[in-house]
């Protein structure tokens, strides 16, 4: 990896940290985007997962008063199910179909709510959540538009749905990082990850980018949250079903 893409992804990592923070998600499907660019598949999930973790268990950690660990326990038993069956199947897909995938998570955020009338607080959803998310996140890189559909139509404030996704992404940026260093680490070892210089700066700027975002969404009403989360994503999905199509 060349100095300048380092820079431009240590960037990156700095702005969608900031923007992880005040929304809780769209920083991931922003930086997934160049990562994928850049680097090869496998790497970028796993430099993604990295980045994403430290970027979420900062957010989690600044915002731990309002996490609702009932529904994270509900969920990480959906997870886990989700988990068995992605490591049976030992199925990767390749860069045209992540996107894919990516551009059809964020058309998620346009599903009417009458038709998919979800609640992470109700009986068994966060459950359902868990293991559709986890296995969309491991496969496809990002899953906030989904994770967001159960969460919407809750009666959670702005904070207690912030922190209580972060720590959900926690477990699945962990997941992801363990299910595609697999074959990074099979066919060419560590040597096809960045350099430990890269990750010593990274993790720095997604604390900081982090802390910053966090201090915006305090000040924001939470109508102005799901409307700027909504046309941020709709940006990225448009983005994504280009790369898919194969028009850029």
């Amino acid at each position: 990896m060349s100095p300048l893409t380092s820079l431009l992804i240590l960037l990156t990592v700095l702005v969608t940290a900031f923007v992880s923070g005040i929304f809780g998600m769209a920083g991931g499907l922003i930086l997934m985007a160049l990562l994928a660019a850049v680097l090869p598949v496998a790497t970028a999930m796993v430099v993604h997962g990295a980045v994403q973790m430290v970027s979420n268990g900062y957010r989690a950690f600044l915002l731990r008063r309002h996490i609702r660990w009932d529904i994270f326990l509900r969920y990480a038993a959906g997870a886990a199910a989700a988990l068995a069956v992605l490591f049976a199947l030992s199925w990767r897909p390749g860069e045209r179909t992540i996107y894919a995938f990516l551009a059809a998570t964020a058309a998620l955020a346009w599903v009417p709510k009458t038709i998919a009338p979800l609640d992470i607080e109700r009986r068994w959803q966060a459950e359902v959540c868990g293991f559709l998310l986890l296995a969309l996140h491991t496969l496809g890189g990002v899953s906030g538009p989904l994770m967001d559909l159960f969460f919407v139509k809750s009666a959670l404030g702005r904070q207690t749905v912030v922190a209580s996704k972060a720590v959900m992404q926690v477990l699945a940026h962990a997941v992801k990082i363990a299910f595609w260093s697999i074959p990074v680490i099979a066919a060419a070892g560590s040597a096809a990850f960045p350099p430990w210089w890269f990750f010593a700066a990274a993790l720095p700027l997604s604390i900081l980018g982090t802390t910053l975002g966090t201090k915006v969404l305090e000040r924001m009403t939470d109508v102005n949250f799901r409307q700027w989360s909504l046309w941020l994503i709709t940006a990225m999905g448009i983005y994504y079903g280009v790369r898919a199509l194969g028009w850029v």
